[in-house]
């Protein structure tokens, strides 16, 4: 009892000790780091139990990811040696670059062996960098041997991210067992494997509180593929959580000055045709090609309600989210009254409002704390990857390549939702079997959306402190006195 009691007064004072500096700092000098060591795992320790191994506890766990990073680095280099290349779109790719190097900029002109260019133009610049580096595209096994660098620095930041975030060890693994992913980087050469390096950079940078970084590597990924939409409300939520309102508005606008400038070149020649081709939003999907719909008949599939129904479930889900999820960090803490109990619609209006005046809803003190609290790793990460996945999940229409942002995402948040270590695991199975079934079938589609459909449903019922309000209780009148 009397331990009880001092590490009850232990976590008063220490909590009373940061409302305390976050009153007194100023809100632009925000550098505390989230240190998931103290958090989630407790300090490390040479302790010899299987336990605190498979937990991230033991100082022996420091060694599993680079261990995991040197194991996956000599998978690669036999898979480049034993499987032939899978040509789909490498050879578009350098064609389309090719136009451009010749000094082509008209989106609409642009064309390859698959069809004209629809991607921005940071998927140019990345792939005129490859041209240069291949010898024109010709050296394919060299670019093979780049995005195997690409997949290993991609998983060093994955790896990066879960462990700030306080993941157990027993999770890393998986992280290095899909054959799917080592597919879509090694063996296609997909632009997929650029975009989601650099979300997962991004996650990365936002977690060491590097914002401004953070959105111009993230910027780089969604001009190369729109796919990143997806994760964009999440992003907005999370540098407001992590920066404030007005600090969030300038890195917002950073990020649209970015699409602009990268685009300049081609908006100079055809602004509406670039714009047209490069984010694409009316693309009519073939059904032979999807992954996750195939369960549905083609009719409905390319019927326009079926089209409205994804982007109505898409929206919802985000209002849920965003709602009763990701900002209430931004509400305050219960008192005793029952009057002062969470509510969704009332906190989204308090802080609505006066953003339509242009007006932070919280004071700068209030901001400070919000930031030092909530705008940790683990609540960055769950609300960008949630959002990815509702994305995914609502999609038109997925192809193979999109395996790419699910894939590494699944596992961190069915740990965050508080599932049993067995059920990620069979959960991870059953998702990397579906996505490996070519062509898809009406079962292993049923597989890949029903997988989403259950990791979100863990999320939203799963128990996660990371949403917990982070501000303290509004002063009554008795208080005050």
């Amino acid at each position: 009892m009397a331990k009880k009691n001092a590490k009850a007064q232990a976590a008063t004072a220490k909590t009373a000790a940061t409302s305390s500096a976050a009153t007194a700092a100023p809100v632009h000098h925000i550098t505390t780091i989230y240190d998931p060591e103290e958090d989630a795992r407790g300090p490390l320790r040479p302790k010899e139990t299987w336990e605190d191994f498979f937990m991230g506890r033991h100082f022996g766990s420091l060694l599993i990811p680079p261990a995991l990073l040197i194991l996956d680095a000599v998978l690669c280099v036999y898979i480049l040696s034993q499987v032939p290349y899978t040509e789909i779109d490498w050879v578009a790719y350098m064609e389309q670059v090719a136009q451009f190097v010749g000094g082509e900029r008209d989106y609409t002109q642009i064309e390859g062996g698959t069809g004209p260019l629809v991607y921005p133009a940071a998927h140019v610049y990345t792939y005129t960098a490859l041209y240069h580096a291949t010898q024109q595209g010709t050296n394919i096994l060299l670019a093979q041997f780049l995005f195997a660098g690409l997949y290993l620095g991609t998983l060093s930041l994955v790896l990066f991210c879960y462990w700030r975030a306080g993941a157990p060890t027993y999770m890393f693994p998986i992280l290095v067992l899909s054959k799917r992913l080592h597919s879509i980087f090694l063996l296609r050469c997909f632009n997929d494997g650029v975009a989601v390096f650099c979300l997962w950079a991004a996650i990365f940078l936002f977690q060491c509180r590097q914002w401004s970084l953070g959105v111009i590597v993230y910027a780089w990924g969604l001009g190369t593929k729109m796919s990143l939409l997806l994760s964009l409300p999440a992003v907005v939520v999370v540098l407001f959580v992590g920066r404030g309102f007005k600090r969030a508005l300038s890195l917002l606008a950073v990020l649209v000055q970015i699409q602009v400038v990268i685009a300049l070149p081609f908006l100079g020649t055809n602004a509406s045709g670039y714009l047209g081709r490069a984010f694409e939003l009316s693309r009519q999907f073939l059904y032979r090609w999807t992954v996750n719909w195939r369960f549905v008949d083609e009719e409905t599939f390319l019927s326009k309600p079926f089209a409205l129904g994804l982007l109505a479930v898409h929206v919802s889900l985000l209002v849920l989210f965003i709602t009763t999820r990701w900002l209430r960090p931004v509400s305050r803490a219960a008192s005793t009254s029952a009057a002062t109990a969470f509510s969704p619609i009332s906190n989204l209006v308090s802080l609505v409002t006066p953003m339509l005046s242009f007006r932070s809803p919280l004071t700068p003190e209030e901001e400070l704390i919000l930031s030092a609290r909530a705008g940790n790793p683990r609540y960055i990460t769950t609300t960008i990857l949630t959002a990815n996945v509702i994305g995914l999940l609502t999609a038109r229409s997925l192809h193979y390549q999109f395996f790419a942002y699910l894939g590494w995402t699944t596992p961190f948040l069915m740990w965050r939702s508080g599932a049993h270590p067995i059920v990620q695991y069979v959960l991870w199975a059953a998702q990397e079997w579906a996505w490996n079934v070519y062509p898809s079938t009406p079962i292993s589609s049923a597989v890949v959306v029903g997988s989403m459909a259950v990791t979100m449903a863990y999320v939203w019922f799963g128990n996660q402190d990371e949403f917990e309000p982070a501000l303290p209780p509004a002063k009554t009148e008795a208080n005050k006195r």
